[in-house]
């Protein structure tokens, strides 16, 4: 049997319904699930057990039978921990069909299936009595339902409807309580991610400034939570202006109440500056005496930690306040920490009177530009690469069209002189024009490029074609290529001597050592003595369907790496679309384990002038990598490299093949590693088939 699945094409923009073998969503959910990144984090397993032992010796000390409810128990492991620490029984619920399948294969293999009941229902709809799910009610109660933001994966009424009805009064909780921390900080790199800084734009005859309006400077934004890994950002990019504070805990021993609400704590600033930007993390205390702990702090909370733990299922928060406000040292401010059932959001007040109720984005900028995209468009250094672009393509005579989403590029067009300024639909925003009082002088075209007529040009046609490129609906980087589907669309509107930029793109490619991020996709095998492989297997299995054969994005400024080859030209496109298969060579110039390839896009804006999405250095002689911080870049994860068991015997090189597909927008690649023997050597050269 076959299904439809709708999918959009990155080539020409739009959804297109494509045939898929039944199991296509299933193998996906299982493939995208970070499982095995959870029990690659020793620091939780390790604590997580701890704590379990602690609880099932309190109930055993007063003689009584411990009985465990473990929800979202995913693989079991949780519940086998309580069952070897002398829990009599375990109640392991898991609502996601394929773990749950998993986990009774997991349980029985490892010889608990007499101790462990696996229900495969979300926890609300577990019964208990003679004839129910549960025999009894526990007295024992595991949970691992957080996410960066703690209370995200619903944990707030899944506690709830526990305490009410699965639990009994008084039980042991492991983890035993929560708190969230906050600190108050100012930062224009991160505040960049959320408000729209002056562009300067250096004219023929002046400097100009492009401003936000005033809708946009005065959009409280989003309320929605920034988790980052935060242990990469350098700590000159942010001052610290308040000590961290405790926002408010909770103890999962005892009833908890889901309904929105909110804690307010008096803020000490240490330093004047400009409030802009909170900072959260949260910490869990597995055992009452809160000897026990596992943390999600920065480096700069935990300075005695040589190592801090690297996790990717929990990192830290980063929250924007609805406006920037100073504050000055020895000043009483006020922090106000708003949640719901399953989010938070954070304003400071002056006042220790509170202002309840939500953040709304009134602008609709918030809703376009995506955190990193702000930051893209604040970068002045980029903007000044597209600038001199620009002044070499555009003529006093210049009938300018640009394609791209949400771009600034009209803008700079016609700052720069330019005689007649236009864009696509999505293009920018017409208050941001008439801020800058050029409302009436570029034109918005709301309708995609293969349906704009001669009529909606005025009948000109169009001399300079630009894009930078970005579209929102892009995930990999060379979805962007919906700048070439478009400049073909446009074709019978444009000048035989049109200027195009950017005028081409290429495809980059360098294989890379992971610090950590390989662990995300690496087998577990084993896990605390536990044998794990039955999700392993079907972990792979899932990834074999089609998500190994694909790369995935990822923003690698907060993923350390270092570069195994040089970067590789794989190929580039020059608006033709004569693209053929390669297979090449890519030699290493460094040891290391090979844990996957990257690739990038960068656009030569001109000859001379190009923008990269990705690599932007090679720190130093170790490899060491610096990315582009407002682009994620494609990873393409080989399989055997990510066994911690696998050889230790390092392949020299890497042979691939690459096929760009421009009616679907997708590229095709295959890997395989070489090994050199002693008196034999590599040809990196090109070899077309």
């Amino acid at each position: 049997m076959k299904v439809f699945c709708g999918r959009a094409n990155p080539t020409t923009g739009s959804v297109e319904w494509l045939e898929e073998d039944e199991n296509y969503d299933y193998h996906q959910e299982i493939a995208r699930s970070c499982y095995a990144d959870m029990l690659h984090d020793k620091d939780r397993n390790v604590k997580y057990y701890q704590g379990i032992r602690a609880a099932v010796s309190r109930v055993k000390e007063r003689g009584e039978k411990a009985i465990v409810l473990d929800i979202g128990t995913g693989t079991g492991l949780l519940s086998m921990m309580a069952v070897t620490a002398g829990a009599d029984f375990c109640y392991a619920i898991e609502v996601f069909t394929p773990m749950a399948c998993a986990a009774v294969k997991i349980v029985e293999k490892n010889g608990f299936s007499d101790k462990i009941k696996v229900i495969n229902k979300h926890s609300t709809e577990v019964t208990v009595g003679s004839d129910g799910d549960m025999q009894c009610r526990a007295n024992i109660l595991i949970t691992e339902l957080f996410d960066t933001e703690l209370i995200g994966e619903g944990a707030l009424p899944s506690y709830e409807h526990a305490h009410k009805y699965l639990v009994q009064e008084g039980c042991e909780a492991v983890p035993h309580r929560a708190r969230v921390y906050a600190q108050l900080v100012e930062s224009k790199r991160m505040w960049s991610w959320n408000k729209l800084f002056p562009i300067h734009v250096q004219a023929e005859d002046d400097e100009k400034i492009i401003v936000s309006p005033s809708e946009m400077e005065n959009c409280p934004g989003v309320p929605s939570v920034y988790d980052i890994q935060l242990n990469q950002v350098p700590r000159s990019d942010f001052t610290i202006l308040s000590n961290v504070v405790t926002m408010f805990s909770m103890d999962f021993s005892k009833q908890v109440n889901s309904a929105s609400t909110y804690y307010t704590v008096k803020l000490d600033p240490i330093k004047s500056g400009m409030a802009q930007v909170i900072l959260s993390w949260w910490d869990i205390d597995m055992d009452p005496s809160g000897t026990i702990k596992c943390t999600m702090a920065p480096y700069w909370v935990q300075p005695t930690c040589n190592d801090v733990q690297w996790r990717d299922h929990w990192m830290q928060c980063v929250y924007f306040l609805p406006n920037e406000e100073p504050v000055l040292q020895g000043e009483d401010v006020y922090l106000t920490a708003y949640r719901d059932e399953y989010s938070m959001w954070y304003k400071i007040q002056k006042a220790s009177k509170t202002d309840v109720g939500s953040c709304v984005c009134s602008c609709q900028a918030h809703l376009l530009w995506n955190r990193p995209r702000f930051g893209e468009l604040n970068d002045q250094n980029r903007t000044n690469q597209y600038i001199q672009a620009l002044k070499t393509v555009l003529k006093k005579d210049s009938i300018c069209l640009c394609i791209s989403d949400g771009s600034l590029l009209p803008l700079l067009a016609q700052y720069l002189d330019a005689k007649q300024v236009q864009c696509s639909i999505a293009s920018c925003y017409f208050s941001i024009f008439k801020a800058n009082k050029l409302g009436d002088k570029i034109k918005i075209i709301e309708k995609r490029p293969e349906l704009i007529t001669s009529s909606d040009l005025e009948d000109k046609k169009i001399s300079v074609l630009i894009g930078e490129p970005f579209f929102t609906t892009s995930l990999l980087p060379w979805h962007n290529l919906y700048f070439l589907y478009a400049r073909t669309a446009l074709a019978s509107h444009l000048t035989n001597s049109v200027a195009v930029l950017p005028q081409s793109a290429s495809l980059y490619m360098m294989v890379v050592e992971f610090k950590d991020l390989w662990r995300i996709r690496s087998p577990c095998g084993t896990c605390e003595g536990f044998d794990v492989h039955i999700m392993d297997d079907m972990i792979k299995n899932s990834l074999n369907f089609r998500e190994s054969k694909e790369a995935e994005p990822h923003p690698l400024w907060e993923y350390p790496c270092k570069s195994l080859s040089d970067p590789q030209l794989v190929m580039t496109f020059d608006f033709r679309l004569t693209y053929q298969k390669r297979i090449v060579y890519l030699v290493f110039y460094r040891a290391g384990k090979s844990h996957g390839a990257v690739l990038w896009m960068e656009y030569h804006l001109t000859a001379d002038i190009s923008v990269s999405t990705g690599l932007v250095q090679i720190s130093d002689e170790k490899g060491n990598c610096k990315w582009n911080p407002h682009c994620k870049q494609a990873v393409y994860f080989f399989s055997s490299a990510l066994d911690p068991g696998s050889v230790t015997d390092f392949p020299n090189a890497i042979t691939y093949s690459i096929r760009f597909n421009p009616k679907r927008g997708e590229i095709a690649m295959s890997f395989k590693p070489l090994w050199r023997k002693a008196d034999q050597t590599i040809n990196p050269s090109v070899i077309a088939c």
